[in-house]
């Protein structure tokens, strides 16, 4: 949906003005020059207050006020700009929020090849080849069939005018609608290079012209229409229906008239259709379609479902937990639409520098024609490299060569070659559990030399579980256990689930309910159980106390040891005994009260299958540093950072300071992105150049903040995400260089006559704009591979 932040505004009785937003499909508008020639004639409608044109989707997001133009005044609009419009109904406003109608979210499939354009253009087309077989091979039947002003017409002159007629005629009339909006576009040059050869007689140029330009059009709508084919699969995997149990009896629905709170039944092969909880069923569920999990998911009571998702074979009863338009899934089309509507840098270039290229070029085909017959006299002949080339004067010959520098003026290829690369990227990350925020995102993570990670939840699965507990003194284990997950029930970090599912396992009794409790950040907890203040926390929290726990913890950072304590005054751990857990990769979590320890307990988080391998593949495609960045102790730190092999480790970080180490990396690398959970991470994924944020399914924040979200827990999707933004880089650029250099090539050889109208239009129109996006398709091609037991290495093709 469209949201206007003016959409609620005073009337002039002192009341809310009323505003409505109307989704149209424009499935023509197919290119930024057609864009913004729909704009122009919309700004001329008196009431509209805000339209978002999208030629990649081929829809018009149009809002206006209903008191004073209608919806039917938008569609003249489009329509008066040469455009159909093939979608709209008029919006019910609401005074207070501005919502888009139940229009059209992307142009439907076009029938291109049985259009009426394609009817004329194939009809122009067998006149032309016509036209051409009486005049170079049936030369003694082309005889003169009639005459105006008295230039005589052949059979071949009336096929060529027949060709015109047939498909030259639409091209014209919208050169007409450019002219009218002041749009120097395709269109009106060549609408005006057909009239114009036309009215001077030169039939061929003028028939072939018309058809090889329609022809062109036809292939590029088709080319367009197959970019817009990866966005309507992904629409296309939200149902339209959903089975209701109501009053005891199921009942089939529309999907956008189930309420949060109802069930909705879900048998074998069916697709889920809202996001929602199981409260009954068991079942193993494709939920690819929105993380890229390739293997099915199971699914028991209490666990989330996503719309879009496919129940492979138990029965499931789905409680619903939001309506259709705010489910998982229509976030991430909605989100994907949004994407394509943002402009990249290389985008804002493309279209600044056409603002200067097209009229140029325009001017050097007008002086083209009309300069060289003014001072040429005598024929002159120039040697280049080699090959020799005569320069006439005559009319004909230089009127031909700018009507062909006319068609090279057209940068429908180049202004094209980024948002059609764009578009493939972004949709085919989305359909491989990657979203992707903006065009700007995916050329930036394709740039990024550094990449830093968190650990938990990213490197790790970020599920504790405690392995050791080692009591101290008189304490018992249960007595340990008690006391620590007495403090930690208030707490709601993953460890204090740990312990607290340590202790229900082990049976410890009634749990004490501590009074004044605390968040020490990045320290510990602490809260008075029975009039005592107990902490439960780091080592260096007892340190801070005033334990001495060097005995215990004889090695520090970077694994040199330390003096040996004279005495382990506070001495209840065994030499070594902290060292040899942190070195374990175990978190070690120490519980004690100011004057005495009771022990202490360590927990380990697993580290993902995929993590070493991801880490491995980012390098070979390139990426010059991967850091892990945490918060957790520096023997659990090393201990992660030589399985999963990252180049450096930094350990105890709170959120500032690893906002401090991401622009720190940014200083000695350059551009970054930062991986993380999105919400306790999100001071140091603003600050990298990317924020990627894991495991976004169903998490409204990480969806939201993030400028990159990897639906799944699968860290094994960062190097295709990588490799597909580089890639995708490096389409761009082939498709903007190659687009400029066959351009210029041309311009080049028109004056000297190596270039003609057809090879202008074949090669220079036609040819790179199917070109630019055959290249573009590529980058659906790549997808990830299974890594380490989740999905990850990619596959380029």
């Amino acid at each position: 949906m469209t949201e206007n932040p003016d959409a609620a505004g005073e009337t002039s009785g002192g009341g809310q003005r009323r505003e409505l937003t109307a989704r149209l499909a424009v499935p023509e508008m197919d290119c930024p020059s057609c864009a913004q020639k729909v704009d122009k004639s919309l700004q001329r409608v008196d009431g509209i207050t805000d339209a978002t044109l999208q030629p990649t989707t081929g829809t018009a997001n149009v809002t206006y006020d209903p008191d004073r133009t209608s919806e039917a005044d938008v569609i003249k609009a489009i329509e008066g700009a040469g455009y159909e419009v093939v979608g709209g109904s008029d919006a019910e406003g609401d005074d207070e929020d501005n919502q888009a109608t139940d229009g059209v979210d992307i142009a439907p499939p076009s029938e291109v090849w049985t259009s009426p354009r394609a009817k004329k253009t194939w009809l122009g087309a067998a006149f032309v080849t016509l036209g051409l077989l009486f005049e170079f091979l049936l030369t003694g039947q082309n005889v003169t069939v009639a005459s105006v002003l008295e230039y005589p017409l052949h059979i071949a002159d009336v096929l060529f005018l027949g060709a015109v007629a047939a498909s030259g005629i639409p091209v014209v009339r919208s050169g007409y609608y450019s002219a009218k909006n002041r749009s120097l576009d395709i269109d009106l040059l060549m609408g005006t290079a057909i009239i114009a050869a036309t009215g001077i007689g030169y039939f061929v140029e003028a028939a072939t012209l018309a058809v090889l330009f329609s022809i062109a059009e036809l292939l590029e709508d088709y080319a367009m229409d197959r970019a817009r084919d990866s966005l309507r699969e992904l629409m296309e995997l939200s149902p339209d229906e959903a089975t209701v149990l109501r009053d005891g009896e199921e009942v089939t629905v529309p999907a956008e008239e189930v309420d949060v709170g109802e069930t909705v039944v879900v048998r074998p092969g069916d697709k889920i259709p809202l996001d929602g909880t199981v409260i009954d069923g068991e079942s193993a569920v494709d939920q690819s379609p929105i993380t890229g999990e390739s293997v099915p998911v199971d699914k028991t009571a209490g666990d989330e479902v996503y719309a879009g998702a496919i129940n492979e074979e138990g029965y499931l009863e789905v409680e619903v937990t939001s309506t259709a338009g705010d489910s998982t899934l229509s976030r991430i089309i909605e989100m994907v639409q949004g994407a394509q509507a943002k402009k990249t840098e290389s985008e804002q270039f493309v279209d600044q520098f056409a603002g200067y290229y097209t009229p140029l070029v325009v001017v050097l085909a007008i002086l083209t024609a009309a300069i060289p017959p003014l001072v040429i006299a005598d024929p002159i002949s120039v040697d280049v490299a080699g090959y020799g080339f005569t320069f006439a004067g005559d009319w004909q010959t230089w009127f031909i060569r700018g009507l062909t520098l006319l068609v090279i003026a057209c940068p429908c290829a180049f202004v094209i070659s980024t948002p059609v690369s764009v578009v493939s990227g972004i949709t085919s990350a989305a359909k491989n559990g990657v979203l992707i925020k903006g065009g700007n995102y995916l050329e930036a993570m394709g740039e990024v030399d550094a990449v830093a990670l968190d650990k938990t939840g990213t490197l790790t699965k970020g599920e504790l579980a405690v392995t050791d507990v080692v009591p101290v003194g008189d304490t018992t284990e249960d007595d340990l256990l008690r006391r620590a997950a007495g403090l930690e029930r208030r707490s709601e970090h993953p460890i204090a689930a740990a312990i607290l599912a340590r202790a229900e396992e082990a049976g410890v009794g009634d749990l004490p309910d501590p009074s004044g409790f605390e968040s020490l950040t990045g320290k510990g907890i602490r809260g008075e159980i029975d009039g005592e203040t107990y902490y439960a926390g780091k080592p260096a929290l007892f340190e801070e106390l005033g334990f001495d726990l060097a005995r215990a913890r004889r090695e520090t950072d970077g694994g040199v040891v330390a003096e040996e304590a004279t005495e382990a005054d506070d001495g209840a751990f065994a030499e070594d005994a902290l060292t040899s857990l942190e070195r374990e990769g175990k978190t070690v979590v120490i519980v004690g009260t100011e004057s005495e320890l009771l022990g202490a307990i360590a927990i380990a988080d697993e580290v993902r299958p995929a993590s070493k391998r991801a880490v491995e593949r980012l390098h070979e495609l390139g990426v010059e540093r991967v850091v892990m960045l945490t918060g957790d102790n520096e023997g659990t730190a090393r201990a992660i950072a030589e399985q999963v092999g990252v180049d450096e480790y930094r350990a105890e970080l709170l959120p500032d300071e690893k906002v401090d180490a991401v622009e720190e990396l940014q200083a000695e690398y350059g551009e970054v992105a930062m991986v993380g959970d999105g919400i306790n991470d999100a001071p140091a994924l603003a600050t990298a150049e990317v924020g990627i944020a894991m495991g976004a399914a169903g998490t409204d924040t990480a969806l939201e903040t993030a400028d990159i979200a990897l639906m799944g827990d699968d860290i094994g999707k960062l190097p295709y995400l990588y490799d597909l933004s580089h890639t995708a880089n490096g389409v761009i650029r082939q498709n903007i260089w190659a687009s400029l250099g066959v351009k210029a090539l041309l311009a080049v050889g028109v004056p000297i006559g190596l270039v003609s109208v057809a090879v202008a239009v074949v090669v220079g129109d036609m040819g790179m704009s199917l070109g630019v996006t055959g290249n573009a398709m590529r980058l659906s091609r790549i997808a990830p591979e299974r890594m380490g037991g989740e999905t990850g290495q990619e596959t380029s093709a």
